[in-house]
């Protein structure tokens, strides 16, 4: 199983495991919303887990994919609180198949907003 193979199945599953299992232990993670990257596996791990949660329900869909030989962008379309969101996910992954960087690219901006506020309440909601 490629590492591209691993997010879908991750994204179909939503099997924390194995998305921890997914990440290099030195992943990045670029967020839309948040100016550094942040760096790491543990940081890394919440923001997915996080954005999946939020932007992974019903309607979520990839629409679109381009691979080189270590990554690849993912297109992908919801629409949460009647907002149409797209955006594209740019994965990384090492010669393992582990993700080493995942950048997240959202328009428009009415979108890029809501899931600012959005991410920022899932760390409430977990507590």
């Amino acid at each position: 199983m490629t590492g591209l193979d691993s997010w879908y199945s991750f994204m179909t599953s939503h099997d924390r495991t194995a998305l921890w299992d997914l990440l290099h232990p030195d992943a990045v993670f670029e967020s839309p919303v948040v100016h550094s990257p942040q760096r790491g596996r543990d940081i890394t791990f919440k923001y997915l887990a996080s954005a999946e949660k939020v932007l992974g329900g019903p309607g979520f869909t990839y629409v679109g994919e381009w691979t080189s030989a270590n990554g690849a962008v993912l297109e992908f379309k919801n629409v949460i609180d009647g907002i149409e969101i797209n955006g594209v996910d740019i994965i990384t992954f090492d010669a393992e198949g582990r993700i080493t960087n995942f950048k997240v690219m959202v328009r428009p901006l009415k979108a890029i907003n809501m899931l600012h506020r959005l991410m920022a309440e899932q760390p409430a909601a977990q507590s």
